[in-house]
């Protein structure tokens, strides 16, 4: 037993000599490091194995060879070596979120044991190199967030094991390359934001394993071939800011059981909001806005799970009374962050069950549509809300007093009504207010109770019927710093002292009131 240890011994010293390779790469790579802030670099040196240097892992079954090196999140900055390819055993590379340069070397395509590639969140440039197809094992491709150009290589759709493929965030030109179609093990795919024009091939409707297709903010056009539609998989399907047209498939929900987010927003798509969408209980977010759909919105009343529902600058509803039915529905939907649903052609009232949405509600847009009718006064049961907009409809009534429960509240639009009373006292309550417009009403009284609102940077109240002075503690908000315009009213008196300390705000509008002629004159509008 005694003479086999230096016959182990051997073998292991013959294993360290064998993996020289290895070392004189990392050395390699160290080298184009230029920029190292943590000093995370500096074990790479003789002292120790370089096994055992920071970020390096090495397998025991493949004789101390490089398996993976992450170097991931360090601030590091130089270019990527082409030396790299000589990590032979590399199944895993993680450079992502550092400020590498340059180009994607070439020599990454020897790395035929290589899995996993993460290069995303860096400083990239150049195209990807077609050699990368040599990766014949590459189940992960990241490239997001860089600075590549050129085409999408063909060259990818050789990798038969490829799951996942994320190439957002760069300034791809070209069309997606049909071949894409062939890889039948690819899960998610992932394009947004770049300059991609053309199509979406049909062949693409092969890859029956497809969870998450993205492809926003591109130049894409046409219609989505039917077979899309039939990738029962599909969990995320967004490819809004093109230019997109055709109809949302009447039986969607059906061809699509596992949809949690569908957004088509920004695109020109025409028809209807089908009907099955009632069906797809497992949607989270529904994003159609700034199409040119019609018809009415169908029953919505099975969507527990809706978080975001977004369908303004469409031509939704009949200007009738019954359009905002699905209001009602969204009851059931108790985790909804956001309703936007402005810029349509709804009539009729808000229904008062708007009051009983869920109380994670943190965006409500009802603004330019055809409303009449009271605000429901139940709106301050929503008290978690921080954008309210109501504008440009036909409200009339008063301004609800409960409004003032919203705590939250950073905005509100009630502008282009026809809203009549006084401001309710509550609103002095709203602290975290920055934005109110209320211009063109019929409000009248006193503002004073908006000295309360401390965190007021801008309003609007021109074109209404308030009076009497303009209040010291308003215009001594130090927050007032973009815009208040107190034109087209009955305001009284002089103007306060408090105007000449308003040094941080952009315009000041008082024109149009009832003072004394030379200040009418004289403050027309003053910018600050």
């Amino acid at each position: 037993m005694h003479l086999n240890y230096p016959i182990t011994t051997n073998r292991y010293r013959l294993g360290l000599r064998g993996n020289e390779t290895d070392r004189l790469a990392l050395l390699a790579i160290k080298a184009q490091i230029k920029q190292d802030p943590h000093q995370l670099l500096s074990s790479w040196n003789e002292s120790i194995h370089f096994c055992l240097w920071h970020g390096v892992t090495c397998s025991r079954r493949q004789h101390q060879r490089v398996s993976m090196l992450d170097l991931q999140s360090q601030n590091f900055a130089g270019s990527i070596s082409p030396q790299i390819g000589n990590l032979s055993f590399l199944r895993e590379l993680y450079l992502q979120n550092n400020s590498f340069t340059y180009e994607i070397p070439s020599e990454i395509g020897h790395l035929h044991r290589l899995k996993i590639l993460r290069l995303d969140q860096n400083l990239l440039s150049g195209p990807v190199p077609a050699k990368i197809s040599s990766c014949i094992n590459l189940i992960f491709i990241h490239f997001g967030n860089n600075r590549l150009v050129g085409k999408i290589p063909s060259e990818i759709s050789t990798l038969s094991k490829l799951q996942k493929l994320v190439l957002q965030s760069n300034n791809f030109t070209g069309e997606i390359p049909p071949s894409l179609g062939n890889l039948s093990s690819l899960e998610i795919l992932g394009a947004t934001y770049n300059n991609l024009l053309g199509s979406i091939p049909t062949s693409l409707g092969q890859l029956k394993k497809l969870t998450r297709f993205a492809m926003d903010s591109n130049n894409l056009s046409g219609t989505i071939p039917p077979s899309f539609y039939n990738l029962s998989a599909l969990v995320i399907f967004t490819i809004a800011i093109n230019q997109f047209q055709g109809s949302i498939p009447s039986d969607l929900a059906k061809t699509l059981p596992n949809l949690q987010t569908f957004e088509f927003h920004t695109n020109q798509f025409t028809g209807s909001i089908p009907s099955s969408i009632s069906n797809a209980t497992s949607l989270v977010a529904f994003e159609v806005s700034n199409n040119k759909l019609t018809g009415q919105v169908p029953n919505l009343e099975r969507l527990h799970n809706l978080v975001n529902f977004n369908i303004q600058f469409n031509h939704l509803g009949s200007g009738q009374h019954g359009d905002l039915r699905f209001v009602s529905d969204l009851c059931n939907a108790t985790r909804l962050w956001r309703l936007i649903i402005s810029s349509n052609n709804f009539g009729g009232t808000l229904p008062a069950s708007i009051a009983n949405l869920s109380t994670t509600l943190e965006v409500l847009v009802v603004q330019r549509n055809k409303l009449h009718g009271s605000i429901p006064a139940g709106i301050g049961n929503l008290v978690n809300l921080e954008f309210l907009a109501l504008g440009e409809n036909s409200f009339t009534g008063s301004i609800p007093t409960d409004f003032g429960k919203l705590s939250m509240v950073e905005e509100i639009d009630l502008q282009v009504n026809q809203l009549s009373g006084t401001i309710p006292s509550s609103f002095g309550n709203l602290t975290k207010l920055s934005a109110l417009g209320m211009q063109g009403n019929n409000l009248q009284g006193s503002i004073g109770v908006l000295g309360g609102c401390l965190g007021l940077q801008e309003m609007y109240a021109s074109q209404n019927n308030f009076s009497g002075p303009i209040p010291q503690q308003l215009l001594g908000l130090p927050s007032l710093s973009i815009y208040l315009d107190l034109s087209k009213n009955h305001f009284t008196g002089s103007l306060p002292m408090e105007v000449g300390k308003l040094n941080n705000l952009g315009a000041l509008d008082v024109s149009d009131n009832c003072y004394q002629e030379n200040f009418r004159i004289a403050l027309v509008v003053v910018y600050i």
